[in-house]
């Protein structure tokens, strides 16, 4: 593995991010400080902080920055499911969105149970 660019994750949580932006240009107006804005936030945070652990080069702070990339997707879920429930999204659009989300969510799971094993191996 080279960089943040060569994990399936980070590529799958900018793509979330762009279908999170095309689909919240549709959120009412009076929204764009409100949840829109608290979606996009979280949505953007998780691939930047995969990145920002990966370019810290130490194992302790990436494990740090992943556990905040997973700290945001779940942040995201919830404002997803308010989404959908003051119908701010459709139902295929959360389910897309949602769905989407939950992958990611497995795999920072998977990553920093492997990168904790890998750790412990080294004696950290």
């Amino acid at each position: 593995m080279c960089n943040h660019k060569d994990l399936i994750v980070w590529q799958k949580a900018i793509f979330l991010v762009q279908r999170l932006y095309e689909i919240t240009r549709f959120f009412p107006k009076d929204e764009i400080y409100g949840i829109t804005s608290q979606m996009r936030r979280a949505a953007v945070s998780v691939p930047s902080n995969i990145a920002e652990g990966f370019g810290r080069g130490h194992d302790r702070e990436l494990l740090h920055f992943l556990y905040m990339s997973l700290g945001s997707a779940s942040e995201l879920e919830t404002q997803l499911i308010i989404s959908r429930n003051i119908q701010y999204l459709f139902e295929e659009q959360y389910e897309e969105l949602n769905g989407l989300n939950n992958e990611i969510i497995r795999m920072l799971t998977s990553l920093i149970s492997k990168r904790s094993a890998f750790m412990e191996k080294k004696g950290f």
